[in-house]
């Protein structure tokens, strides 16, 4: 749709200048700074219209998502500024409002979303791990999933423990396993040493 000028009554065919919620010919207006006649790029600032080499000089911020002014309450992050209600997860689109982001390849998500396309996920639930991760056996582990795996005994990184079939076990459950199971794993773990 066209543009009617509400003042002169006429049809604006170019682009408008929007000043005050109003659609203008933008060649009625002169930038408050120098007087150049003003395009469709003007900025206002304070209720003064600007040319954006002007308005650019003033040190005004502009949002890295709509590139438009802000003035106000902003977010500096990943290198920008952003209006807070710009500043959004790049997956579910919801602003931050001061809760925590993380960053991959320039983009900005919340915790939930970026531990789904980017987190780890636990060998034995296999779910995203949110939190601390236990790696071990070469594999991504909860906290709470990190067990023997014959008695269920919570294990860290601290405990000793042997690997069985691709899964921890714990010095106590292994100290049950026969004598012969024993030296077969022993005589393994040395020849996988070697290698």
């Amino acid at each position: 749709g066209k543009y009617i000028r509400q003042k002169c009554h006429a049809i604006i065919d170019e682009q408008p200048l929007i000043f005050k919620n109003d659609p203008y010919h933008p060649d009625h207006f002169n930038c408050a700074n120098c007087g150049k006649e003003l395009t469709a790029d003007a900025r206002e600032l304070k209720g003064e219209l600007y040319c954006l080499p002007c308005h650019d000089k003033m040190g005004v911020s502009i949002c890295g998502a709509c590139r438009r002014p802000i003035e106000g309450c902003m977010v500096n992050a990943m290198g920008k500024q952003w209006h807070v209600e710009h500043f959004v997860c790049a997956k579910c689109e919801k602003p931050f409002l001061r809760h925590r982001h993380c960053e991959r390849k320039g983009l900005a998500y919340c915790e939930t979303h970026y531990n789904q396309l980017f987190g780890d996920v636990c060998f034995h639930c296999n779910r995203v791990i949110e939190g601390d991760v236990v790696s071990a056996l070469n594999k991504a582990w909860c906290v709470n999933c990190f067990a023997c795996s014959t008695c269920n005994t919570k294990l860290t990184l601290k405990n000793k423990f042997v690997e069985f079939d691709m899964k921890p076990v714990c010095k106590k459950c292994y100290e049950k396993f026969p004598l012969e199971l024993k030296k077969r794993l022993k005589k393994l773990a040395e020849t996988l040493g070697r290698k």
